[in-house]
């Protein structure tokens, strides 16, 4: 079952390439970003091993509290990985990790 949730996850759609800035500072950030986006999803898949996608969040709440907080992660956070990793869209971060 693990291995078909994260099949499932990996095949998610990602953002469309952009061209690099030329501001090198702002390429920085953007890799930064990217690289904290990674780790929701990766924190994200996780997550759905614990709460499957077919749990509401509310649901997804009750079971994942321990799980988040013996990582030392918020709930509103490990919620929010759990929606990116499902839908793929960055916008499941914002105002939580992003």
């Amino acid at each position: 079952m693990r291995a078909v949730v994260r099949q499932a996850v990996r095949t998610a759609p990602t953002l469309p390439p952009t061209d690099p800035p030329a501001d090198p500072t702002v390429a920085a950030l953007r890799r930064v970003v990217d690289d904290l986006a990674a780790s929701s999803h990766a924190i994200g898949e996780l997550m759905l091993e614990v709460a499957p996608a077919y749990l509401s969040d509310s649901e997804a709440a009750d079971v994942l509290a321990l799980l988040c907080e013996q990582i030392g992660e918020p709930l509103e956070h490990g919620l929010a990985a759990r929606r990116y990793a499902i839908s793929g869209d960055r916008r499941a971060l914002h105002g939580t990790v992003l």
